[in-house]
């Protein structure tokens, strides 16, 4: 950790400063990466840097600028063989203080078009950042190389099994086409 990085994961809003940034650098333990691979489902979480800045922005809003680098591992959706992966992505989150209530009476509620923004609450918490952010960038559907999805077809004993080529709703037709051209023929 850098000497003027802050150990803290939960920052109190009304001790942050006004007038500089509040640097953060969060590097998780064995135990801490063990339990975020649990939480997101993921074989293993290795190397894990999670640091940047909370910085004043306007007179009562905040926002968290960073960068997460995190290695991941998961099963292949194909095979099941072990799929790692590198995250290194730049997270911006904006915290306003009057942000418009999704759940209130009014007819019409117009939402910020910042896709960042965040209600300001009594602390910005930015482990539950990094884990938010690490969820959003891991693949969904990871795939070792050369993994290819083949078709899989099941049927009733003793009955002909339906292929995505019988599902097209053209293919009839095109079976149609062919035989009254091979009549023509004749």
């Amino acid at each position: 950790m850098s000497p003027s990085a802050s150990p803290s994961t939960v920052f109190r809003v009304a001790d942050l400063q006004q007038n500089r940034p509040t640097p953060f650098e969060l590097r998780p333990g064995p135990k801490d990466l063990t339990a975020l691979a649990d939480a997101l489902s993921l074989s293993a979480v290795r190397k894990v840097v999670f640091a940047g800045e909370i910085r004043a922005h306007g007179k009562s809003d905040w926002e968290l600028i960073a960068k997460l680098g995190a290695t991941v591992v998961q099963p292949c959706v194909v095979t099941l063989e072990p799929v790692t992966t590198r995250v290194e992505d730049k997270i911006e989150r904006r915290f306003v203080a009057y942000l418009p209530d999704p759940d209130s009476d009014e007819e019409e509620v117009e939402m910020p078009e910042d896709e960042n923004a965040e209600r300001l609450e009594s602390h910005i918490d930015v482990k539950a950042i990094l884990h938010e952010a690490l969820a959003l960038n891991i693949p969904q559907f990871p795939r070792a190389q050369g993994a290819e999805l083949k078709d899989a077809v099941f049927t009733e004993a003793g009955k002909k099994a339906m292929t995505d080529e019988d599902a097209r709703p053209f293919s009839g037709l095109a079976a149609l086409r062919d035989q009254l051209g091979s009549k023509e023929d004749e």
